[in-house]
């Protein structure tokens, strides 16, 4: 009897601890019941990657249902869509890719990443589509040419603009593949710059959803089953509670110095500061502030897709700028405009939605920095025709008081200071005399007219 109790012990015992490892192994492996939500709002650059590659990261730390990711984008880098893309096939959390609110859109690289998403879902009132790759900083086709291919729209012999082409179009179509959506559409979205609404593409088979808000979204993607980093998986979002993940503070300074425009401006500040801190020593501040903005602005640049020889071509113009400043050629102003113009021109190989170089900028900072060249110039030209105030130059013609001379040579007083002096003329202490020059730290001296009272001219 007392071994069958203890038999029974032992059982209820190992069940125990069985049930309770089942437990928790559920828990670990289950997921938190919520949705985060990233919102990308706004041209895709490299705020927009960093801000979703961390929210997926903490979607993971979190072990969340699903991920959102709400997007209002005119297009943008192909760099960071392409990062963009690459953290979203390797997530580990399913993502529901979703264009809105109504009145918003993914062009050109949000058509890209929306394809990518797990799960394409449109509000009413979107649009999506105009995919097709631009090439800026080549020469532009002329209004009215005929030198147009009509499968593909884009410029005939063009061979460079073909390979970026097929290539958007390979990437597109890879993408629709895998997430059994309309790769032909997307074919189209590339060549011809296709848009569709967010009816006509889910009646196309482009998204899988249209959906008025988050909870509308989340209620209807329930059930789904999507692959999710090699892996089938059922969604199970029906009453996901939703949170935003706020972009950080360094998020959000990423998406301001990005702009290029922001970029040249922090360039322009930083050389200039600098500048004036050299020119007057123990400003501080002009250099403080110069330094910092010199490296905000090559960071910004160093995460765009610039082109190094243009960067070096406008600090060329702007170096040649102030060398014109303090000395005035004409030559160095009008070479350093020119290399400032045409670095500027050249500073990005290629440009997005919102990532367009501002000539308006370009030229009001070329005609400034001229401007404040010339003058400073103006400025350096007029001071060499001054009488000089310091110096050996400066000495002449100046009074001196003689304290002792002797065969040509004694010590006089001269601004409060004792010199030696020389003279090819007598003098005795007492005699006026002024400085005709300086030679080795001795000074030479001419008797000098002084006139008495009474006497006339």
């Amino acid at each position: 009897m007392k071994l069958a109790r203890l038999a029974l012990f032992v059982v209820a015992l190992v069940a125990a601890a069985a049930f309770t490892a089942s437990s928790s192994i559920g828990e670990d492996n289950g997921r938190a019941k919520v949705a985060l939500t990233v919102v990308i709002d706004g041209a895709i650059g490299p705020a927009s990657a960093r801000q979703l590659k961390e929210g997926l990261e903490t979607a993971a730390k979190r072990n969340a249902s699903v991920v959102i990711l709400e997007m209002n984008t005119p297009g943008g880098l192909v760099t960071s869509m392409r990062e963009m893309i690459a953290d979203i096939l390797a997530s580990p959390i399913a993502v529901i890719g979703y264009v809105a609110p109504s009145g918003g859109h993914a062009a050109s690289a949000g058509t890209y990443i929306l394809y990518a998403t797990h799960v394409a879902a449109m509000a009413p009132g979107t649009n999506l589509g105009a995919a097709t790759p631009v090439e800026f900083g080549g020469t532009p086709t002329l209004p009215g040419g005929d030198d147009k291919d009509k499968k593909t729209g884009q410029p005939a012999g063009d061979p460079m603009m073909a390979k970026v082409t097929n290539d958007a179009v390979a990437l597109i179509r890879s993408l629709a593949e895998l997430r059994g959506r309309n790769a032909d559409w997307g074919e189209k979205a590339v060549r011809e710059a296709a848009s569709l609404s967010a009816n006509a593409a889910l009646q196309e088979h482009v998204i899988d959803l249209v959906a008025h808000d988050p909870a509308d979204l989340l209620q209807q993607a329930n059930g789904r089953m999507v692959d999710v980093a090699g892996k089938k998986e059922v969604l199970a979002t029906r009453e996901l509670p939703v949170e935003v993940i706020e972009p950080g503070w360094l998020i959000r300074l990423l998406a301001i110095i990005t702009d290029p425009n922001v970029a040249v401006i922090l360039l322009l500040v930083g050389v200039y500061g600098l500048v004036f801190e050299f020119s007057s020593p123990g400003m501080v501040a002009p250099g403080v502030i110069g330094t910092v903005a010199l490296l905000l602005g090559l960071y910004a640049l160093d995460l765009l897709p610039i082109n190094y020889a243009g960067l070096a071509l406008m600090l060329l113009g702007l170096a040649f700028l102030v060398m014109e400043a303090f000395n005035p050629t004409v030559v160095l102003g009008l070479g350093g405009l020119v290399a400032f113009l045409l670095g500027a021109a050249m500073l990005l190989r290629v440009q997005g939605p919102g990532f367009e170089i501002s000539w308006l900028l370009i030229s009001t900072a070329a005609a400034l920095t001229l401007g404040l060249a010339l003058l400073t110039g103006s400025y350096v030209w007029a001071a060499r025709h001054r009488p000089s105030r310091v110096g050996a130059k400066a000495m002449n013609g100046l009074p001196v008081e003689i304290i002792d001379w002797s065969a040509g040579e004694g010590h006089v007083f001269a601004q409060g200071e004792r010199w030696r002096a020389r003279a090819d003329e007598p003098l005795a202490p007492g005699d006026s005399a002024e400085v005709t020059g300086v030679e080795d730290l001795v000074l030479t001296l001419r008797r000098r007219n002084v006139q008495k009272p009474g006497e006339s001219q």
